[in-house]
């Protein structure tokens, strides 16, 4: 049985290593950062709640935005 992806607050290391499992902690961390940087309908709606493009953690509102996004990890 799988289990459900929580909203929570995530590290954004954390947050990467969960969307790019089978690569280093450096290498999820920039590829989540392309794939953010890629939307900007997404960087506008992360910034309506909070984000900022170097932030080491994301709220349950900016986690919520890039689930709704991307889907879950």
């Amino acid at each position: 049985m799988e289990k459900q992806f929580e909203i929570r607050t995530y590290g954004f290391n954390e947050l990467a290593q969960l969307y790019f499992p089978n690569v280093s902690k450096e290498s999820a961390t920039k590829m989540f950062k392309i794939w953010i940087n890629a939307s900007s309908t997404l960087i506008n709606s992360l910034e309506r709640v909070g984000w900022k493009k170097n932030a080491k953690k994301l709220t349950p509102k900016q986690v919520k935005e890039l689930v709704g996004h991307f889907d879950p990890p």
